[in-house]
């Protein structure tokens, strides 16, 4: 072996030594990666729990509406001689309070305490085909977060129209009126009315 030249176990062993250190070097990001990655308190983890518990309020007052027929009633609140919901302003539509109605006590009780605000559409098909979209709530542009949940009302043609006071009118039905929004569209079943909340926090 010549002065100044390595062994061959000693360079072996310089080569062992720098795969065990790149392996340590190797371990030590993939470590630093798992630290960095989403945890159940990340903050775009907590946001979506938040809209999924959101979500499930608003489906929440939806199927308590429906199950009181609080829901069928409102989208037959309405005052076919001024063409608007009883008690909306001249706009047609329900804006910083929702309607004198049991869905609008709900939606008091279960949204606006829990600080949450809200937009209700009705949407249902027109004779011409395609899909018409009324508002009966609305309290502006709902933020980038919003959620949304639906429920579907049937209504016959000879369901009455509703009082103020929530009672049937019998001498004015969905298929006699003469302003209605809701058109019909088939025979036994005059349309069917998606009833739509989108809720986003304040």
């Amino acid at each position: 072996m010549t002065p100044g030249s390595t062994s061959p176990d000693r360079g072996q062993a310089h080569t062992l030594e720098a795969v065990i250190a790149g392996l340590l070097l190797l371990s030590s990001v993939v470590f630093a990666m798992q630290m960095t990655a989403v945890t159940p308190l990340s903050a775009s983890t907590s946001s979506q729990h938040i809209e999924n518990q959101q979500r499930s309020v608003a489906q929440g007052v939806l199927a308590t509406a429906a199950d009181r027929g609080a829901l069928s009633t409102s989208v037959r609140y309405w005052n076919d001689t001024d063409g608007r919901f009883h008690g909306a302003p001249d706009i047609g539509f329900y804006t910083n309070e929702p309607p004198d109605t049991t869905f609008g006590q709900i939606l008091e009780r279960t949204l606006d305490e829990r600080s949450i605000s809200y937009n209700v559409y009705l949407r249902y098909r027109r004779p011409s085909g395609g899909i018409a979209t009324r508002r009966m709530i609305y309290r502006g542009r709902p933020s980038d977060n919003a959620v949304s949940a639906s429920r579907t009302v049937t209504l016959e043609p000879d369901d009455p129209l509703m009082r103020p006071d929530e009672t049937a009118n019998e001498s004015v039905t969905v298929g006699s009126a003469s302003r209605y929004p809701v058109q019909q569209v088939g025979t036994s079943v005059y349309n069917v009315v998606r009833v739509e909340v989108v809720a986003w926090r304040i």
